[in-house]
């Protein structure tokens, strides 16, 4: 256990400082003409930019299976995206993982590093919509069997897409302030002993810095001129007839957004029986490097625009 611990931490140790290296102006990240979509908790957006996410802490209790007691599972995950070509980003996304089964000691570990890769597709700025492709491979053998990670490799193409509603009429501007993105991946295990699935999500928000900078600025909201309250919807299919049940949660919650960073807590009410027994909580810190470090990071590695 401790052995795969360490040659994870230095695989990402690695890959990061190289990305971090190849880096030498400062594109905003995650706009589409006048909106900002912030980098959602429990979904992906569909931004290729520069991102840290660190961390993402989870608290959720597993459903007793196969003879297993009700457990709660501690997830500490973390993510860094970069910018290598315009419009084109690779990330690292690594897990840390505290199992503790009712009646039981607690076991920990990383589950297996994951990569995921980003292309924005299609950009309508005046409509505030964006369609992007990629996907993300989760690399068998990488993590800990203690906490469950897999011996084999899974892969998942993915769409992603994003549409603010700043483009509604006047007669419905209080609407205006609504977006949405979405998620929609194909899950591809690398051995049968798993189904194939759908893993989709969707988030729906309603920025209140939109509504004060671009609609109206309503006096009562200011001290709430910093927050996005949204839902998340986070599920997961089976295919195959495999016979087993969709899966995910709804997760209320709200993003409190500074020039730096973005702090965020929601919610996780599982759908059914067979997603938990119980209501959980996940927080999030979104540190925004490319505001911070703007002659490190907000650009691509290659071909970066010259003034």
């Amino acid at each position: 256990m401790y052995s795969i611990s360490i040659k994870v931490l230095a695989t990402v140790s690695v890959a990061t400082l190289v990305l971090y290296s190849l880096t030498t102006k400062l594109d905003a990240h995650g706009f589409e003409g006048d909106r900002f979509f912030p980098p959602t908790i429990s979904t992906d957006d569909p931004f290729a930019v520069d991102e840290l996410s660190l961390p993402n802490i989870s608290f959720f209790n597993n459903p007793p299976a196969g003879g297993a007691p009700k457990t709660l599972n501690i997830d500490f995950s973390s993510e860094f995206d970069k910018e290598i070509f315009p419009k084109f980003a690779v990330g690292i996304i690594f897990n840390y993982i505290v199992l503790k089964p009712q009646g039981q000691s607690y076991h920990a570990g990383f589950d297996n590093l994951g990569f995921d890769f980003k292309y924005q597709l299609f950009e309508n700025p005046e409509h505030e919509f964006i369609l992007s492709v990629g996907g993300e491979v989760d690399v068998g053998g990488t993590g800990s069997s203690t906490i469950g990670a897999e011996s084999f490799s899974t892969y998942t193409p993915k769409l992603y897409i994003g549409k603010g509603f700043g483009d509604l009429p006047d007669s419905l501007k209080l609407l205006k302030p609504l977006a949405v993105t979405g998620t929609l991946g194909y899950v591809v295990p690398g051995e049968s002993v798993s189904p194939n699935a759908l893993s989709w999500g969707l988030a729906i928000e309603y920025s209140i810095p939109y509504l004060q900078q671009h609609v109206e600025e309503i006096d009562w909201l200011r001290p709430m001129r910093n927050l996005i309250p949204l839902v998340e919807l986070v599920m997961n299919s089976p295919l195959n007839h495999s016979g087993g049940y969709t899966t995910g949660t709804v997760n209320p919650g709200i993003l409190w957004e500074s020039r730096y960073f973005q702090l965020g807590v929601e919610a996780q009410i599982p759908i059914n029986r067979a997603t938990g027994p119980n209501v959980g909580v996940v927080v999030g810190l979104q540190v925004y490097i490319d505001d911070i470090w703007p002659k490190i990071f907000g650009h691509p590695v290659f071909f970066k625009e010259t003034k």
